[in-house]
């Protein structure tokens, strides 16, 4: 077995094209602050759903890491409804 260093992407790494990678890697950042806010303001999926607008199953969806059910957008729109700022660095 031969160990191979990460690029910094484990997307990239798995051979998505680019775009994709970073794409997914964005989303992947996003989701993990959502599930770090929700942990914080320990609020259950119903009562997430309900502060968030959007139906329990969407909440589990979320926790479970189901990136390709979200677009960034409503990622950051979860985020604004959970009291956070969301701001942007391009490198």
């Amino acid at each position: 077995m031969t160990a191979v260093k990460s690029s910094g992407n484990v997307f990239a790494d798995l051979g998505f094209n680019a775009e994709e990678a970073a794409n997914l890697k964005l989303r992947s950042q996003l989701m993990i602050e959502v599930d770090k806010a929700l942990i914080e303001q320990k609020l259950t999926q119903q009562a997430a759903a309900k502060a968030l607008g959007i139906s329990q199953p969407r909440v589990s969806d979320l926790l479970r890491g189901k990136a390709d059910k979200f677009t960034i957008d409503s990622l950051v729109n979860i985020l604004t409804r959970l009291g956070h700022e969301v701001t942007m660095r391009i490198a």
